[in-house]
């Protein structure tokens, strides 16, 4: 589907100064990737990141799955007007689900939007971009199929430690609540070889950590009919050198298999955590979700997982207020996250989305109910993960050291990583002892547990160990490029446009 709309936006005269541009992200890990080749995309085409808050190109990458995530676009797009009439020659890009599923209805809420793209086409931005400009009108392109596989596009990464791979795109399951399917499509997966290729790129360019990205990561190989691809997948990765952590996100219950689990414990470096969505722990509500799995499938799994891998962490999602859910059902969730000591959950109120079956389900559950429940699931998972970190004091952990700090970092003088497990870990540097670079390997023994993360103030420098990798002197080489290097612990620096993706988002103490 390919549509001109006119657009307010005057035409302006060429200027020899590249044109900046900024890309703001909402949703899922899938939407982080995207956005990284979008930038990858603006960069290859002159584009520079904008440095202040006023960019010549806005692009907004939307999440289409929660409700208020309409509001939440037009009202952005509302305070940009402004920002554009006093502008010259800026424009504004929306892209992602959001505009896959609503289309023409944001050009027509938004006229001063320069270009609309959805899923299935993200290498179009830098086209649509000029064709706004040289045709001084607004351009909207929706297509229903993909038309290149999203790896294939240039991707400004913004780490140079972690990355993103995308092993699969789109999704095959019908969940009621889900209105994913609708607008990435049918799940399409990469070839086995494509993917450890652009592993392996990335390890040659100092990457020490990937995850793995798909809607359903463990259905790989559905496509091209190979039932054992993921672990196959997996215990590949095992065989890169220098390719030290590997994740991957999100699988689906009813098809994690055990020969995943053995392949998670036998291969060293796939990483002792597992991010398995519960969504419900009642059988009837699962059911009335089509999530094809019950309780005790979803119990066993765990069991299965703990028994290979003693010490794995284990997060998960889940929703509240579904349709139809009685208290005795919201009970039966809270008795599985009781049993199953999830180290941390996404959990989130039930949204009514139009175009999803829930959405004309009866017995829609009225807010101050869906509200009392969720504080109460909430605070039973904030206190089981309060006390699964309270179990790490007093073990050793190894850290990766991020670029992200946390909130109190300017009065406590600590960085923070990544444990093996997944936990975030801010630590402080003992006298005498040597910084570490983002990239770089701590080991450090757990001194303090909040719900959210964990502490580690070693007292003497015998009590820290660092360990210099190449994904540090990856790091020093993107700030030499950058101009400048920033204090330790502290995010900037510019990444060349490759392959990969940022770190996942932690909750920062």
């Amino acid at each position: 589907m390919s549509l001109t709309i006119p657009s307010p936006t005057p035409a302006t005269a060429a200027s020899t100064e590249p044109r900046t541009y900024q890309v703001r992200t909402f949703g899922c890990q899938m939407n982080v990737h995207d956005s990284e080749r979008m930038a990858g995309l603006l960069e290859d085409a002159g584009y520079v990141p904008a440095e202040g808050d006023v960019a010549d190109v806005v692009v907004f990458n939307t999440c289409a799955v929660r409700e208020n995530a309409d509001n939440k676009l037009y009202g952005n797009l509302g305070q940009l007007r402004q920002v554009k009439e006093s502008h010259p020659g800026m424009q504004i890009a929306v892209g992602g689900c959001l505009a896959q599923k609503d289309r023409e209805t944001i050009v027509r809420k938004a006229p001063w939007v320069d270009a609309v793209f959805g899923t299935h086409n993200v290498g179009a931005l830098p086209a649509l971009l000029k064709r706004a400009r040289h045709n001084n009108e607004a351009q909207l392109e929706i297509l229903e199929s993909l038309d290149v596989f999203p790896s294939t596009l240039p991707t400004k990464r913004e780490s140079v430690y972690s990355g993103w791979v995308s092993i699969s795109v789109g999704c095959n399951n019908t969940c009621t609540f889900c209105i994913v399917p609708s607008l990435r499509g049918k799940e399409k997966d990469r070839r086995p070889g494509e993917i450890l290729a652009e592993i392996q790129a990335l390890v040659d360019d100092g990457v020490v950590e990937v995850t793995l990205l798909g809607q359903n990561v463990n259905s790989y190989g559905v496509e091209f009919g190979d039932r054992l691809a993921f672990s196959k997948l997996l215990r590949a990765c095992g065989d890169i050198e220098g390719l030290e952590r590997v994740r991957f996100t999100s699988p689906h219950p009813a098809a994690f298999t055990d020969d995943v689990i053995d392949a998670m414990a036998e291969t060293p470096n796939v990483m002792p955590q597992l991010h398995m969505p519960l969504q419900s722990g009642s059988d009837k509500v699962l059911k009335d979700m089509r999530r094809s799995y019950r309780s005790s499938r979803f119990l066993g799994i765990l069991d299965k997982v703990r028994e290979r891998i003693p010490h794995a962490a284990i997060t998960t999602d889940i929703i509240v207020g579904f349709p139809g859910e009685t208290e005795e059902d919201f009970q039966a969730t809270l008795d599985v996250v009781e049993k199953s000591r999830f180290s941390s959950a996404f959990t989130f109120q039930y949204s009514k989305r139009p175009g999803t079956p829930a959405a004309d389900l009866p017995d829609q559950l009225p807010k101050a109910v869906v509200q009392e429940r969720f504080e109460r699931l909430t605070a039973l998972q904030d206190r089981v993960a309060a006390e699964e970190n309270a179990a790490q004091l007093g073990r050793q952990v190894e850290v990766l050291v991020t670029a992200q700090a946390g909130r109190k970092a300017e009065a406590t003088h600590r960085l923070s990583g990544r444990s093996k497990d997944q936990r975030l870990v801010h630590f402080s540097v003992p006298d005498g002892a040597e910084t570490p670079r983002p990239g770089d390997f701590v080991t450090v023994t757990i001194t303090e547990a909040a719900a959210f993360h964990l502490v580690a103030d070693p007292s003497t420098t015998n009590d820290y160990v660092l360990r210099r990798s190449r994904a540090g002197d990856a790091w020093d080489r993107s700030q030499a490029d950058s101009c400048g290097v920033p204090a330790p612990g502290t995010s900037g620096g510019k990444t060349g446009v490759s392959l990969g993706m940022p770190a996942l988002p932690i909750r920062r103490a």
